[in-house]
């Protein structure tokens, strides 16, 4: 009984080699292997192109528009076009995908279907997803920020590379790169929009002539706008901003193109400094006085 057993088995198992011995080797499976690779390859090939030379014609459109020197045109025009060329990469490679299967025989339609009811089932779980594309729009839509802004978000401060519909890419200023779903982005300030203002705080002696200081300090600021063009207008001297026991602090401001004040403020610091030594005007400094107890005793006494 177990040797009849045996000898079915070891038939069977001769059968199964056979058959798949025969299907690895007929001309069916080699014609299948031979065309749909050549399917696989030509739309891998064209996928590529499509992308490639779409992104570069999306490109030169864009390069065409922002011709124009409106800076905020420009910077939505940036924005967009980043998002149009990741928008035709998703389609593209999408659309290749489902080639790919199609010429793998394998039914698309079927497992599209299957995909919207899985879909259906996780969409429960997928609400964050949706809240970072529909914020993505609106941030893309409003024109919030741009690529190439610089701005704080969050906790997170630099300047925008990548605006897309579910994540912002923010290049840190000492190279770190903040990924940010957008679901997430509560607070926003936007450096790049508006002029930027430098405040300068100098401190003088409290015995240095103000009137001379005011009519130096003017003098100098007059000359500053023709030799920066980062300058919007000429800085204005607001004068005394405060005195504090040997400190008299002045006040300079300069109103600036965005994100140029840092630079400009640094310019004005050194030069009213070297201005202000010139002409004999003691910037301040802190001061100590000693008092000599033990002299003050013995003077008593005698």
């Amino acid at each position: 009984m177990a040797v009849g057993t045996l000898e079915t088995g070891t038939k069977e198992l001769v059968t199964i080699t056979e058959r798949f011995w025969n299907y690895l080797t007929s001309d069916d499976l080699w014609n299948f292997i031979l065309v749909a690779s050549v399917k696989i390859i030509s739309i891998l090939i064209v996928s590529y192109l499509v992308v490639f030379i779409g992104k570069r014609v999306i490109k030169r459109i864009f390069t065409l528009r922002m011709k124009t020197p409106l800076k905020h045109s420009e910077r939505r025009q940036t924005t967009i076009l980043k998002l149009l060329q990741s928008v035709l990469s998703y389609l593209v490679y999408f659309s290749a995908i489902i080639g790919v299967l199609s010429a793998l025989n394998i039914n698309v339609a079927g497992l599209l279907a299957g995909a919207g009811i899985a879909g259906l089932a996780i969409g429960f779980g997928a609400q964050s997803l949706v809240k970072d594309i529909i914020t993505g729009f609106f941030i893309i839509f409003e024109d919030q920020f741009g690529v190439g802004d610089y701005i704080k978000l969050n906790t997170a401060e630099g300047t925008v590379v990548e605006i897309g519909l579910r994540t912002t890419k923010i290049l840190g200023t000492t190279g770190e790169q903040f990924i940010i779903p957008n679901g997430q982005i509560t607070d926003v300030i936007n450096y790049s929009v508006n002029n930027s203002k430098a405040v300068i705080d100098m401190q003088v002696a409290i015995d240095a002539d103000i009137e001379k200081v005011e009519k130096l300090v003017t003098t100098y600021l007059k000359t500053l706008p023709p030799k920066h063009e980062e300058l919007v207008d000429i800085p204005i001297f607001l004068g005394v901003q405060a005195v504090v026991g040997t400190e008299v602090t002045i006040r300079i401001v300069a109103e600036t193109h965005p994100l140029q004040h840092y630079g400009i403020a640094r310019i004005i610091r050194r030069d009213v400094k070297a201005i202000l030594d010139r002409n004999g005007i003691p910037m301040a400094y802190p001061k100590m006085m000693l008092y000599d107890r033990g002299s003050k005793e013995s003077e008593g006494e005698s």
